[in-house]
C-alpha cells in the first residue's frame, strides 16, 4: 500500500486564518490527477499542531472524500501525548483514512521503552496499518533500529518514514527488518539512495508543488531505472532544497503561492518567508520552469 510517493499534504488557510476546504479539495484533486500513489493529510508538514481537534479530522475526511478510494490517505497522528494520540487515530480510522502515520513524540525526549510502549499502546488503539515517522532533529529523540524491529513484530507496524538523515541507519533498518515493512524516505533528496538500499519511497514535501515529476522518480527508481530517476533528481533538486530554506511548509506554501494554488496564509507561529527567502523560492521556481 505505502510504496512510491506519498506527499506529505500542506494545509491551505484563507488569509482570515480559517481552514480553505475548497482549496483543498482542488489540492487534493490536482495530486490524483497527476498520480500520486497515496496522500497523507495533517503531518507535520500541514501544520497539525495548529488544527484544532475538528479541524484535523475535517481535513482527513475531506482528503477521504476527494480520494474517493483510488488512492490511500494515511493520516497524520502523533504527539507526546499517547492518550490523546490513540483517540486521533481512532477519530482518523472512523472517518475513513487508510492507515495512520505517527511522528514520535516530541519535547519529552522518551528513553526507547518509551518509544516502544507509546506507538505499542497506538497499535493497540487501531487496526490500521500504521508508519513510524523517525525525525531526531525535530523530536529531539531517535527512534534505533533494535526499538524499530520491536515495533515491526507488532502486526500493523508495517513502516517507518526515515528522517535522520543517516544513511548507515538506513541501511541497518533495512537489514534488520522483515522483508515486508516499508521504509519511506522523510528527505526528498535523498529518496534515490534511500530505494537503492531497498527502501520503498518517500513521503515527499516537494510533490505538493511537482506531484507527477515525484511519482515518477519514485516508480523510476523502484524499477532500477536509477538514470531515469536522477535525471528527474537534477532538475528538481534545487527546489527540494530550497523548500527547506527556512523552516517546513512555509517555503512549499510560498512556492504553491506563487503557482497559483493556494494563497499565503500561515498560522503562527509559522509566518510567511523572508523577503530573501521569498526571491531565491521565486528564482527556482522560474529555473525549474514552474513559473
Amino acid at each position: 500500500m505505502f510504496t512510491g510517493c506519498g506527499t506529505a499534504l500542506v494545509t491551505p488557510f484563507k488569509m482570515d486564518g480559517s481552514l480553505d476546504e475548497s482549496t483543498l479539495r482542488a489540492l487534493v484533486r490536482r495530486q490524483i490527477d497527476a498520480g500520486i500513489d497515496f496522500l497523507v493529510p495533517c503531518g507535520t508538514t500541514g501544520e497539525s499542531p495548529t488544527l484544532s481537534r475538528d479541524e484535523h479530522i475535517r481535513v482527513v475526511a475531506i482528503t477521504v472524500e476527494e480520494s474517493a478510494g483510488r488512492t490511500p490517505v494515511v493520516a497524520g497522528a502523533g504527539g507526546y501525548n499517547t492518550h490523546e494520540v490513540m483517540e486521533l487515530a481512532k477519530e482518523c480510522a472512523a472517518v475513513g483514512a487508510n492507515g495512520i502515520l505517527s511522528v514520535s513524540p516530541y519535547y519529552n525526549k522518551p528513553t526507547q521503552e518509551g518509544l516502544y510502549q507509546h506507538f505499542k499502546a497506538i497499535a493497540g488503539a487501531v487496526s490500521l496499518p500504521i508508519i513510524v515517522y523517525n525525525i531526531q532533529g525535530r523530536t529531539g529523540v531517535n527512534v534505533e533500529t533494535p526499538t524499530l524491529k520491536r515495533l515491526a513484530e507488532l502486526p500493523n507496524i508495517v513502516g517507518v518514514k526515515e528522517a535522520s538523515g543517516n544513511i548507515s541507519q538506513m541501511a541497518d533498518v533495512v537489514h534488520n527488518m522483515p522483508e515486508a515493512f516499508d521504509m519511506l524516505s522523510g528527505d526528498d533528496s535523498i529518496t534515490i539512495p534511500l530505494i537503492s538500499l531497498g527502501g520503498r519511497g518517500v513521503i515527499s514535501v516537494v510533490s505538493n508543488e511537482i506531484p507527477a515529476e515525484m511519482t515518477q522518480l519514485a516508480r523510476l527508481a523502484n524499477q532500477g531505472d536509477y538514470a531515469g530517476a536522477r535525471a528527474i533528481q537534477r532538475r528538481f533538486l534545487p527546489l527540494m532544497q530550497v523548500n527547506f530554506v527556512e523552516a517546513n511548509p512555509g517555503p512549499a506554501k510560498w512556492a504553491m503561492h506563487k503557482m497559483g494554488l493556494l494563497e499565503p496564509a500561515y498560522r503562527l507561529p509559522m509566518v510567511p518567508p523572508s523577503a530573501a527567502s521569498k526571491a531565491r523560492i521565486e528564482q527556482v521556481l522560474a529555473e525549474v520552469g514552474l513559473v
